[in-house]
């Protein structure tokens, strides 16, 4: 990052210029370049190695496409003050900084009472104060209170410049081409009707692969079954760091992991500058992995069989069905365990997940894709697509799995 010239060299979109000191005084805050210790993907390199960028390279990206889509719409006609530029490229900014170390791993394992967004603008709101009131504007639009709605369909919706990112970003380090959308081209499409982002008609197919691509990146690599091995493994490794830690055992960890072992923080201590948010801040990728390291020789069998497996990639083995797994295998394999590693059968169920995953792709309920026509009428993309089997595309998908431990 060069200082005078204020430019980051990005290697999926090229030179992206930060436009002004307001953004880039935003970009050095501690809480910003925290999410340089965080992968964008958690435990998705065990599946495609070379996906090792960060949750700050995504948050770069999306603000420069946030940039890009406002000087469209400026071209367009619409006025955009200059005040709405600065706070919709803070909020998206730091959309994501609520974020922990492989974050959905953490809110099933340690931060189970707050979600992630929660968390986000508890962060926020703290910056906002120790900036005097300048971050107000974007926190409005993060929350959806600011007048000019599509300013937050930016920052969150069905078509927001942080799918936009991290669709091509995740497809470029993966090497998963499917999800290389056409993101420029979606850009330079948008338009507003009625203060509601708008694609114009001659974008649809640019669309049609946004939402096909979107798709097929979650089951290839979201939802890869060896990743979601690993983030059981996890949970199970952090479930019973913590079981032990509430015990009274003393386990290596750095003080911000050795708070959430030892405590279960609520929403109310994450609040006006509590305990639980300067703990949290502290927290990223290096503290979990450090701590596994270690924990590999602890002398409790269930922790230290574990986290070898997690630092030596002995993941789960996992399998997936349409339909749910007996109960009776899991009683079978728990057995097994604690026979074999002369542990309780309690014990041996952390060697042991079985839960379903779901996910859907559109929903017209929600903030619904709209398709401008050159006479004026919006079409929501399920009813104008000619393409899309749209019942197929908004159907909500569920699969079960059976993971334990390799033998």
């Amino acid at each position: 990052m060069s200082l005078k010239r204020k430019i980051i060299n990005d290697p999926v979109f090229g030179f992206i210029n930060i436009p002004n000191e307001f953004v880039y005084e935003l970009i050095c805050h501690p809480n910003l370049q925290r999410l340089n210790r965080i992968r964008q993907l958690g435990l998705a390199p065990f599946v495609y190695p070379g996906a090792q960028h960060t949750r700050f390279h995504h948050s770069i990206g999306a603000m420069y496409l946030m940039d890009e889509a406002l000087k469209t719409l400026r071209e367009k006609g619409h006025t955009i003050t200059e005040e709405e530029q600065n706070g919709a490229l803070a909020a998206i900014l730091m959309h994501d900084i609520g974020h922990g170390p492989f974050s959905h791993v953490l809110e099933h394992a340690l931060v189970t009472s707050i979600h992630h967004e929660e968390i986000s603008l508890l962060m926020m709101e703290q910056m906002n104060r120790e900036c005097q009131g300048t971050l107000q504007t974007a926190i409005d639009i993060f929350t959806d209170c600011y007048p000019k709605g599509f300013l937050h369909q930016l920052v969150s919706g069905q078509l927001d410049v942080d799918r936009l990112d991290y669709l091509r970003r995740d497809s470029f380090f993966t090497g998963v081409s499917e999800g290389n959308i056409g993101s420029a081209r979606i850009i330079k499409m948008l338009d507003l009707k009625d203060e509601r982002l708008v694609v114009e008609s001659k974008g649809i197919y640019s669309i049609e692969n946004f939402l096909m691509s979107r798709r097929l990146m979650y089951w290839q690599v979201y939802l890869h079954k060896t990743a979601v091995a690993a983030e059981k493994m996890l949970i199970n490794t952090l479930r019973r760091a913590r079981e032990l830690s509430r015990k009274g055992e003393e386990l290596f960890a750095s003080p911000a992991l050795s708070y959430f072992l030892r405590n279960d923080p609520t929403p109310n201590d994450f609040t006006a500058d509590g305990e639980a948010l300067r703990q949290f801040m502290d927290l990223d990728d290096n503290d979990v992995w450090t701590a596994l390291k270690v924990w590999t020789t602890h002398h409790d069998t269930v922790l230290s069989v574990l986290s070898k497996a997690m630092v030596n990639r002995r993941l789960f083995r996992i399998e997936i069905s349409e339909q749910p797994y007996a109960e009776e295998r899991r009683e079978k394999l728990k057995r097994l365990f604690a026979e074999k590693y002369r542990i309780k059968e309690e014990d041996a169920a952390c060697f042991i997940s079985s839960d379903a995953l779901s996910t859907d792709m559109y929903s017209e309920k929600d903030d619904s894709i709209g398709i401008l026509y050159k006479d004026g009428t919006v079409k929501d993309i399920s009813r104008a697509s000619d393409m899309l089997n749209i019942e197929l595309l908004s159907k909500k998908v569920v699969k079960h799995y059976f993971a334990y431990l390799r033998d």
